[in-house]
């Protein structure tokens, strides 16, 4: 990786980076985004709102950071011109100020660093040294992002019947593992939102294949992002292409092109979440896929900053990270807040700042104990599904995302009491209704009652 570099470069850079970097994959642009966001938390210019000379020269240099990690994902690029940058650093919990400029009265300090790298990674690795953040969660992401997505989507086709490749010559349809095996190159997670068939799904694989053969320079954008097969198409709010399986590659092909600008916005989510989570003491905004609308980034964004503009004008006072362990999501269809038997807090977009700061207050306690009693309801979810896939020797015991860990307990737990020697190999999805689907796979409520599951 570093041949092209001078010796004396070579030492610097090992000196810095840790033994893992010369050997890990490239980071993707999703990835780099991710990567940073300590670092753009730590010096975001919304921060330095009564430092206006620091917040300009924050501003300036995130400009000029942004083009230059823009133009290191563009394809055939030889060399940057190396970039200096100036960022006054607020003191964070990840900040150390060990070899740096000491923090001022008002809690930050100035950083200057020029980039002369070439690749993503070593730019971000460069970035967080700089300023004295953790890279952690970079040598996490490279040894565990890495081998996982090729195993989810290997997974995909797995189902109780194994066609011959005679079935697809004579039917004519696309053998799966075949595109899945050219599509999966790109290091990328395959899924989908809704439980389509067989047919259906070798369907979408196929266009998609088709599309890498034409325009594959295209799909390497999304490479180390999660490609979801869904009713429209666009950027899911927790950062998933989403592609409409009822668009034309046309449709695909400019969202795939549009992926840089997503990752941008995607930044900007970030950084708004952190603000929020700043002026609530701590508590985390996140957004649950299954207990929240699916919206795509746009939606999403839109919905934080009205919430984040109206707690700057009411200015609720929170004791900093009083709050920090707790959960929080926001909802545009409620009027008042509630605390979910989860243990996360439902949050109106258009709560009252008084209402809602008596109310995270008083309940913070119970949240905690809530979130407690889910880590403990999860193991004992995961403890059940493992005893009935035995039991009854399923090939696969798997639930619907609508299924709470609650309800899924309740129903292995009746399982168990039963005998069923007749699912012997199958799948079995745990849902709100009886059906078999295209693929095999069976079906049945989780509140089932005895003699229903026998029909």
């Amino acid at each position: 990786m570093f041949c092209h570099l001078r010796p004396m470069r070579r030492l610097c850079l090992e000196k810095i980076f840790p033994h893992w970097f010369p050997y890990s994959r490239a980071l993707s642009g999703a990835e780099a985004v991710n990567a940073l966001r300590p670092f753009y938390f730590a010096v975001h210019p919304d921060f330095f709102g009564q430092h206006p000379v620091e917040r300009e020269i924050n501003e300036n240099s995130l400009k000029r950071l942004s083009v230059y990690l823009e133009n290191l994902q563009k394809p055939g690029f030889k060399s940057l011109k190396p970039t200096q940058l100036t960022f006054y650093v607020r003191e964070t919990d990840q900040s150390s100020s060990d070899g740096q400029e000491p923090f001022s009265t008002s809690g930050f300090r100035a950083v200057k660093f020029t980039l002369h790298t070439r690749d993503l990674l070593s730019t971000v690795l460069y970035i967080l040294n700089s300023c004295s953040l953790s890279i952690e969660h970079i040598q996490s992401l490279n040894t565990n992002v890495h081998t996982q997505p090729l195993k989810e989507a290997k997974r995909m086709p797995d189902r109780p019947i194994k066609w011959d490749k005679s079935y697809y010559s004579f039917t004519g349809f696309k053998d799966p593992d075949e595109d899945l095996e050219q599509v999966s190159r790109m290091e990328t997670t395959l899924t989908w939102q809704r439980s389509w068939g067989v047919a259906h799904r070798c369907s979408q694989l196929h266009s998609l294949s088709r599309l890498a053969q034409q325009n594959l320079e295209t799909l390497k954008k999304a490479k180390g992002c999660t490609i979801i097969f869904t009713d429209r198409s666009g950027m899911s709010a927790v950062g998933h292409v989403m592609l409409g399986t009822m668009d034309v590659h046309h449709h695909w092909t400019k969202l795939f092109e549009r992926l840089p600008s997503y990752f941008d916005l995607q930044r900007r989510l970030m950084i708004l979440e952190d603000q929020i989570s700043y002026l609530l003491g701590g508590i985390q905004v996140v957004y649950i896929e299954e207990l929240q609308p699916v919206l795509t980034l746009e939606e999403y964004y839109s919905l934080l900053d009205v919430f984040y503009n109206r707690l700057l004008k009411s200015r609720i006072p929170f004791h900093p990270r009083s709050l920090r362990g707790l959960q929080m999501i926001l909802n545009s269809d409620r009027y008042a807040p509630s605390l979910h038997e989860l243990g996360h807090f439902n949050i109106p977009t258009l709560c009252d700042p008084a209402n809602l700061q008596w109310f995270i207050l008083t309940k913070a306690q119970q949240a905690r104990e809530n979130m407690k009693r889910k880590e403990e309801l999860k193991v004992m979810e995961n403890e059940l599904i493992q005893a009935s896939t035995k039991k009854f020797s399923l090939e696969k015991l798997y639930k619907e995302p609508s299924i709470s860990s609650t309800q899924m307990v309740d129903c292995c737990k009746r399982l168990l009491e039963q005998s069923l020697p007749y699912l012997h190999g199958m799948h079995l999805c745990i849902s709100h209704f009886y059906s078999v689907m295209q693929d095999g796979d069976l079906c049945i409520p989780w509140n089932w009652k005895n003699g229903e599951a026998i029909k």
